[in-house]
């Protein structure tokens, strides 16, 4: 029995750390392939009345600020938010797909229903929520820089070090946590809505008498296609809100609600949509090369330990 359950440890120990690695690399593939349109969409959330339209805001951005320090603005921070939020969001994926197996009474996590991986999901996003937090946050306030600075006549700051001393030296550290609540607000819902989607796309395309993991490199890249839609279009108009705080250089109330409710009253409800033209066409190839590379790195790390 009790090596039984050593070979158990091992083996969840083992599925924890190759989680952890192919969601790093999912993160990476992300920022890679979605970071212009990504920069696109926090300006026309934060600052909607400066920008026409998505290639309006592309062309003066690159115009204004050329390609890397303005469609790319951020992409350190936005790599270390995204490999921070994904390694620990499938970390924890895996391990709610453990508990969701046990809570269910499945034996394997590959039998899992449609709604359990989305619960797992759900419950994963809240425990990444904190890692990505203060790296989305700084990458925000990158990406809006310039508008920030024109609007407000504050000093231009153009790398992560200014932002990071600039936030403590105001706020505190604490302050490096601003926007949390419309992080998690975001995460939870989207998320099992994402995993859902996902994991529901696999199955509906899994060729009859074979599992989801034999599924080629093309149906993984339509599964995340589908779950990146299926996110943005729930998560969309907290996002704005939540760009809107991490871009300001204002410290707002936790009473998240109330600043939801001044923004629709005073700039209309369809403002909270701004950018989502550039976040749909982003997150088609950026969701569909995370997925990709999240299940070939597992694939290879699970060869190399056979």
């Amino acid at each position: 029995m009790s090596e039984k359950l050593e070979i158990n440890s091992k083996s969840h120990f083992k599925d924890s750390i190759i989680d952890f690695i192919a969601g790093s690399a999912g993160g990476v593939a992300v920022v890679v392939v979605g970071q212009p349109l990504d920069t696109v969409k926090v300006k026309m959330q934060a600052f909607p009345k400066i920008y026409k339209g998505m290639a309006n805001c592309f062309f003066k951005t690159y115009k204004n600020e050329g390609i890397f320090r303005g469609l790319y603005a951020g992409t350190a921070p936005a790599i270390t938010a995204n490999v921070a939020e994904n390694s620990v969001l499938f970390l924890c994926y895996g391990m709610c797909q453990k508990f969701m197996a046990a809570v269910t009474n499945v034996d394997d996590t590959n039998q899992l229903s449609v709604l359990s991986n989305a619960t797992a999901g759900c419950l994963a996003s809240f425990f990444s929520s904190f890692s990505l937090c203060p790296t989305e946050l700084i990458k925000v306030k990158l990406q809006c820089a310039r508008e920030v600075s024109l609007v407000s006549g504050t000093k231009l700051q153009i790398n992560s070090s200014e932002v990071i001393k600039d936030i403590i030296r105001n706020e505190g550290v604490f302050g490096l946590f601003q926007g949390l609540q419309s992080t998690i607000v975001r995460e939870m819902p989207g998320y099992f809505v994402f995993f859902g989607a996902y994991e529901s796309t696999r199955t509906f395309l899994t060729p009859v008498g074979k599992t989801k993991n034999e599924n080629g490199s093309l149906v993984t890249i339509v599964a995340g296609a589908v779950s990146g839609i299926a996110l943005w279009s729930v998560i969309y108009p907290i996002d704005a809100v939540k760009s809107r705080i991490q871009a300001s250089k204002e410290k707002y109330s936790p009473e998240l609600w109330k600043y939801i409710l001044k923004i629709c009253k005073q700039e209309g409800f369809l403002i909270l949509y701004s950018g989502l033209s550039p976040t749909l066409i982003r997150t088609i190839p950026a969701s569909a090369a995370m997925f990709l590379c999240y299940e070939w790195t597992k694939k290879i790390l699970y060869n190399i330990g056979t």
